[in-house]
């Protein structure tokens, strides 16, 4: 499979599979901007493809839109630093969670759920599988 993914959720029901389709995306933390006057938040990173037989990874933009606040919590000092994320999920009265691992999140505000998951690259073969100890 060569497809790039040209996702869209708009509800919690759209979160939980686009969380799925990102979970393990490496991120560097400096790859990862607000725009306040646009009230947009932006992750670049290198998405593990769990639908790809066999796994690959590909270059994709987790974008979120009508962002008006973003909270910090666990988040690493140096920029270079890369992340793995673990989970998107729709938290009560707007709050948008994004969690890392190591502790590091994201909690966005948002007027409404608008996020657009966007490949934007060709694959590339996997080095290896996340793997998740129980």
């Amino acid at each position: 499979m060569t497809e790039r993914l040209h996702l869209r959720a708009e509800d919690e029901g759209d979160i939980a599979a686009l969380s799925a389709l990102v979970q393990d995306m490496a991120v560097k933390a400096a790859d990862i901007g607000r725009d306040s006057a646009a009230r947009r938040l932006l992750l670049i990173g290198n998405r593990y493809r769990w639908e790809a037989r066999p796994p690959t990874r590909i270059r994709s933009t987790l974008r979120f839109d009508h962002v008006e606040q973003v909270q910090r919590s666990g988040w690493p000092a140096a920029a270079d630093t890369v992340l793995a994320l673990l989970a998107v999920v729709a938290e009560a009265d707007g709050w948008l969670r994004i969690s890392f691992s190591g502790g590091a999140a994201l909690r966005l505000k948002s007027e409404v759920i608008d996020i657009s998951l966007d490949d934007i690259s060709g694959p590339w073969g996997a080095k290896r599988q996340p793997h998740h100890p129980r």
